[in-house]
């Protein structure tokens, strides 16, 4: 075994209904003055208005930011900053997707009133430094696992994104609740789930930092998110099944932020910076088209994840084949739960696909971690390939 370190959200509350205690989540944290970081959907959905009036009841003065876009610019992680001091904010939530998340964090680090960083500092992996503010994250969707990863992705020009990574990042409470997640458009569902699948494939699989506890959370996380995605993506009142999706989403997202995501990842930035093609969904295109790449090379623990992702419906043959039917059963996904299956249809234009390529290699921090070496001829022989 090589030796490994592994860190993670500090509390975890997995309760249907748990949302509604938050105020008091809060006071209990001796905050009394809280920011809630989200996107205009959340307000526009009335998600909050049950919520507000139980801080009222705790005493604790609280504001909320609603402007998250999806792939945030810098600009809203500065304003939501700005808010935050101008409010003297001593705890930050951040309830939504992973944008939402991702901005929250970058909010309880910024607006701490010792830190002297700027935003620009901070990029890369370990340069953010001091303290933060106490951070409570609730995810509204099952998939970014952000609620208990240390990574905050911005973006940072027309078609760039940069990573903050730090353990600074990891929140002090991630709330888990099912009913956030209820009557989600099954399109949404299903690209959150699949890109929580993918986070779990590529932790198993991770090249530098794989590690026996990231293992376990994987296979943990991808058999649950396996048994109940249809059923969520199909019912999406079903209760149960999305309690189950949230909970393999965070075990994922716990993986991934220690034995971290590869190639699938690295392709599916650009086509978020250049086609805004949602995250998820950006990874749901070119999975199967990834597993194929690395198959040569990754096919026995491919073959390892086959049970975990078939059930019952996994036929027994030799190790080429469980991993054969692993990858089958992946490329048939998008189309089983009513997302586009290739690139065309989703928006990308065919001569798009060398610039795609050639902005995956800036993906280098990723790239590392994939089982087999990517070239810029083996991007564009995928994207090729899931066009």
């Amino acid at each position: 075994m090589q030796p490994f370190s592994f860190a993670t959200t500090a509390q975890i509350l997995c309760e249907t209904g748990s949302v509604r205690r938050l105020g008091v989540l809060c006071r209990e944290r001796g905050a009394q003055s809280v920011l809630i970081v989200t996107d205009p959907g959340i307000t526009r959905l009335g998600m909050l208005d049950g919520l507000l009036p139980g801080f009222a009841a705790e005493e604790v003065a609280v504001q909320v930011f609603d402007q998250v876009l999806a792939d945030p610019p810098e600009a809203v992680v500065m304003a939501a900053v700005e808010q935050a001091r101008g409010m003297q904010a001593q705890l930050v939530v951040g309830f939504g997707g992973g944008s939402s998340m991702d901005v929250a964090k970058l909010v309880a680090l910024l607006a701490h009133p010792l830190c002297l960083q700027k935003l620009a500092d901070i990029y890369g992996v370990g340069n953010a430094k001091g303290q933060r503010l106490p951070l409570i994250q609730v995810p509204t969707t099952a998939g970014t696992g952000s609620e208990v990863t240390p990574i905050a992705i911005i973006t940072t020009g027309a078609t760039s994104k940069m990573g903050v990574v730090s353990p600074l990042l990891l929140p002090d409470l991630a709330v888990l609740d099912a009913d956030l997640c209820l009557g989600l458009p099954p399109a949404v569902t299903a690209a959150t789930g699949i890109d929580a699948m993918v986070h779990a494939i590529e932790a198993y699989t991770s090249k530098l930092k794989k590690n026996p506890l990231s293992d376990l959370l994987a296979r943990e996380a991808l058999r649950l998110l396996a048994a109940n995605l249809d059923a969520a993506v199909h019912d999406g009142q079903n209760r149960a099944a999305r309690q189950a999706m949230l909970l393999g989403s965070c075990l994922a997202g716990q993986a991934f932020a220690n034995a971290p995501v590869a190639a699938v990842h690295a392709l599916a930035y650009p086509l978020g910076g250049h086609v805004h093609i949602p995250h998820g969904l950006s990874n749901a295109l070119v999975l199967p088209h990834v597993l194929r790449f690395n198959a040569p090379v990754a096919v026995g623990l491919y073959a390892e994840l086959a049970p975990l992702l078939l059930g019952e419906r996994l036929q027994a043959g030799s190790e080429q084949s469980l991993c054969e039917q692993f990858i089958q059963e992946l490329s048939e996904l998008n189309q089983r739960c009513g997302l586009p299956s290739r690139l065309r249809d989703a928006g990308v234009p065919a001569e798009l696909l060398p610039r795609l390529a050639c902005d995956v290699m800036q993906q280098q921090r990723l790239l590392v971690n994939n089982p087999r070496e990517v070239s810029e001829a083996d991007a564009l022989a995928i994207y090729q390939a899931a066009f």
